[in-house]
């Protein structure tokens, strides 16, 4: 990844060329019950509303909560014809578990994120690894761990520069009751505070 990739913030599907593969292809990988399939259709709904082609698609693992959970997102500034992540450029990784399995499939240029918590130890590997403290984050700046997902989502488009920050916040709060409006409008921005550029 260029020094300065995630410095550039793009304004338009025409720009995703200029800084990632196109399609692009992201990862949000963890166990059930962390949100990450919530944070894919947020993060397809942000891309969309600025104008980007966008596909989501999730899998489970058997049990409900804390088994293997996966979303992928697809940009593209085209038609996508197909649905399903083969190499990941960016990847989200909240779980030992995760981060073991699904590092090994990025592309050498990928950004990697992992939980510096819950990933004790990242596989060796050519992609730029951030390890970042999100589901810390969430429990002792915001006092709700179920936030994660969102903290997750702030972090890796201020690292990545998918979409706008307003765009992102528009679409975090189109889909999480009202009643929690603020608290993700804070995790959003507590996440982006954990990038430093």
């Amino acid at each position: 990844m260029p020094a300065d990739k995630s410095e550039q913030v793009q304004q338009n599907p025409e720009q995703m060329k200029q800084t990632w593969p196109d399609p692009l292809q992201i990862q949000l990988s963890g166990s059930g019950g962390q949100g990450l399939i919530l944070a894919g259709i947020i993060l397809a709904d942000a891309a969309l509303s600025e104008g980007y082609n966008a596909i989501q698609t999730q899998a489970y693992g058997p049990e409900a909560r804390g088994g293997a959970s996966r979303a992928e997102v697809i940009l593209s500034s085209d038609l996508i014809d197909y649905p399903h992540v083969q190499r990941p450029d960016i990847l989200l990784a909240l779980t030992q578990e995760a981060c073991d399995k699904y590092l090994p499939s990025v592309s050498k240029e990928a950004l990697v994120i992992v939980d510096s918590l819950l990933v004790e130890r990242v596989p060796e590997t050519q992609a730029n690894v951030l390890q970042l403290p999100i589901i810390q984050t969430a429990k002792q700046d915001l006092g709700k761990e179920m936030v994660a997902n969102i903290v997750a989502l702030g972090a890796l488009n201020r690292a990545a520069a998918l979409v706008s920050p307003e765009a992102l916040e528009k679409a975090v709060l189109k889909r999480v009751p009202k009643a929690y409006a603020d608290l993700n409008k804070k995790a959003l921005e507590a996440g982006e505070k954990l990038v430093r550029l």
